[in-house]
């Protein structure tokens, strides 16, 4: 009965944000009008799933009045059959409903700050990294977000010592905001002779890209230094000192950006990487007991701390908070990470009805 107020409440929502939409007045106001499509389309799906849910309720009915009416046999199996796939749809469509009336994350639909960085294993890991790299930019790119490299620091052999992407792209940070953690590699190195297998890691923090007005940043707290950008092995890629390193005084996050040739724009995406930092630091400092906050999830770096296990021999991924095994690693390596982040979903949508039906 309670769900059934709560989505009686959204669609009467929905409904009046229709009819503001429709005065011209409101359409005249491009702010306001931004912000009131804002609101309707993130009530959209639940409107929408109710009415499914009305409809097959009605379907529901129809069909048990036909079965009580039927009295031959062949119909009467038809119409018990019919029943019973409705009652299927209706449960599986009143949980949908449940999860979509959870809680939003207020940053799902937010722009990603992605950092990977090599962790133990020395040359070995800042291949791996190398690998994770190209893994979250072919992802992006197939769900068509955009990606611009702000930093990245290369290894000696081609490999990532640290890399630092922005990905651009509605509900980019809902689906990869589980990937923030150490991620563990087995395989033979290309670096090893005999053949042994190596056990490596790289750590990925994925942080939400923060909003200009959330992190004001007052001019003299930052430290600003501009130098020639570096390519492999640390050469000199230009003459011009486009490269741009900012320093955050009262927290000492240094932020360096050298991907573009302009100075101008370096100096804008390396600001848009210390407010996401800064803003995380600060949720850190809310929220310490969560385990999703970026260092606690990312710890040092050692293998111990794996959140997932990619092993090349037996083309295997192994996703160790929820225990999902999947003989793909090719695939998986090649950006094709939809059922592995769907399963992580589910599994964090059920932990979150769960605490809600206990806490009601």
């Amino acid at each position: 009965m309670e769900m059934m107020e709560r989505l009686r409440e959204v669609v009467a929502k929905y409904e009046e944000l229709e009819t503001q939409l429709a005065d011209p007045e409101v359409l005249l106001d491009h702010g306001r009008s931004v912000k009131l499509l804002k609101q309707r389309r993130e009530l959209e799906p639940i409107v929408e799933k109710y009415r499914e849910y009305e409809r097959l309720r009605r379907e529901l009915e129809d069909a048990r009045a036909l079965l009580a009416e039927e009295a031959d046999g062949e119909l009467r199996e038809l119409a018990r059959a019919e029943v019973h796939a409705l009652e299927e749809k209706l449960h599986r469509c009143e949980h949908e409903l449940k999860l979509l009336l959870l809680p939003k994350d207020p940053n799902d639909d937010r722009n990603v700050v992605l950092e990977i960085r090599a962790g133990t294993g020395g040359a070995e890991a800042t291949l791996f990294a190398a690998d994770l790299l190209r893994m979250y930019a072919r992802y992006a790119e197939r769900q068509g977000w955009r990606v611009q490299m702000l930093d990245v620091s290369e290894s000696d052999i081609g490999g990532i010592k640290e890399a630092i992407l922005l990905i651009e792209g509605r509900g980019a940070y809902s689906r990869l905001k589980f990937e923030s953690g150490v991620h563990r590699v087995q395989r033979v190195p290309v670096t090893e002779a005999s053949g042994r297998v190596h056990t490596s890691a790289a750590t990925v923090a994925v942080l939400p890209e923060a909003e200009e007005v959330e992190v004001r940043l007052d001019p003299k707290d930052l430290r600003i230094d501009t130098f020639c950008s570096s390519g492999h092995g640390g050469q000199s890629v230009n003459t011009t000192y486009s490269a741009v390193r900012i320093t955050h005084l009262p927290t000492g996050v240094v932020v360096t950006c050298q991907d573009e040739r302009s100075q101008i724009k370096n100096r804008e995406r390396a600001l848009r990487v210390l407010r996401s930092r800064l803003l995380e630091m600060e949720r850190r400092k809310q929220h310490e007991a969560l385990s999703a906050e970026r260092r606690q999830q990312v710890k040092s770096g050692d293998r111990s701390e794996k959140i997932r296990t990619y092993n090349f021999k037996e083309n295997r991924v192994t996703d160790h908070r929820i225990g999902l095994t999947l003989y793909k690693l090719d695939l998986i390596l090649d950006g094709e990470l939809d059922e592995l982040i769907d399963a992580l979903i589910a599994h964090h949508q059920m932990e979150r009805l769960k605490e809600h039906v206990t806490a009601a």
